[in-house]
């Protein structure tokens, strides 16, 4: 009875498993076949003579309405926005996390809430709002001016993985370093942020997908040089010459999603750990 409830919970992991990868599947075979294939074989069949001819085509020469240089433009400006954006908030959110957890001040729980609240608010309403800041601050349709919106954006969540997790950590650590004549920064620097590894790998990887996959952003608050690659998809599907290339399309689709699943296949079990240890409790 044992082995038959074991075997019944890995079939049913394995059919939900494979309904969850085959849109991947399709995916990853159109993009390495040929159009003549597309339009005689089925949906499922595995290509023929498999050619990464879609993928270099989506890569440096498919046209995204009239420019034709392929996604790698749109790749780099993803790549130029990403990086300062993520490593800045999540160093913001470790700082007011600190500070709300460990040197709360009249009024903290206040602008804990506060804070928590930008995390349940609708990004469609910051759109106006934010494009006027952008436009007094000079920052309008630049990569720099998207950075400084996920970072905003940002804060809220990772103020709250941080300040959740350091609420867990013993108060003594930290009274313990104010005897020794340690500093705010020295206590933050010397004592907390090493202990912060699990939340740090989460906000990483939390801060890296959604900034990543963001598309309302990158359309609303980028010009035509700073585009991310989510509205270079976009237009790039968007544009029909003669015939439409299912597997440019794909290829071009996969080229957008690598840079998280990259991520997500070498740190996601790190990712399910820093959960576990704090990220969501308090």
């Amino acid at each position: 009875m044992k082995h038959l409830h074991r075997f019944l919970i890995l079939g049913a992991l394995a059919v939900f498993a494979a309904l969850f990868l085959a849109p991947l599947y399709v995916m990853v075979v159109t993009s390495l076949k040929d159009m003549d294939q597309i339009r005689a074989g089925g949906l499922l069949d595995l290509p023929s003579n498999p050619s990464l001819a879609a993928w270099s085509k989506a890569w440096s020469s498919a046209c995204t309405g009239t420019d034709c240089g392929g996604l790698r433009p749109f790749f780099m400006n993803s790549i130029a926005m990403v990086v300062p954006a993520v490593l800045i908030s999540t160093v913001l959110g470790a700082l007011n996390g600190y500070v709300l957890s460990k040197w709360r001040f009249r009024g903290s729980e206040l602008v804990f809430g506060l804070m928590l609240f930008g995390v349940f608010m609708p990004m469609q309403v910051v759109l106006l709002p934010m494009s006027q800041v952008l436009g007094w601050l000079g920052l309008s349709t630049s990569i720099w001016g998207l950075v400084l919106v996920h970072v905003l954006a940002g804060l809220p969540s990772t103020t709250l993985f941080f300040r959740n997790y350091y609420v867990g950590l013993p108060d003594e650590l930290v009274k313990a370093a104010m005897i020794d004549g340690a500093d705010f920064w020295r206590i933050f620097w010397r004592i907390v942020l090493p202990l912060s590894t699990p939340i740090l790998v989460v906000t990483l990887i939390w801060q890296f997908t959604q900034i990543w996959n963001d598309f309302l952003y990158g359309v609303v608050f980028t010009g035509a040089e700073s585009k991310p690659v989510t509205v270079g998809l976009n237009n790039l599907a968007n544009t029909t010459a003669n015939v439409k290339e299912y597997n440019v399309d794909m290829a071009a689709a996969m080229i957008a999603a690598l840079p998280t699943l990259i991520v997500y296949i070498i740190a996601g079990k790190y990712f399910v750990r820093g959960l576990t240890a704090g990220a969501v409790k308090g």
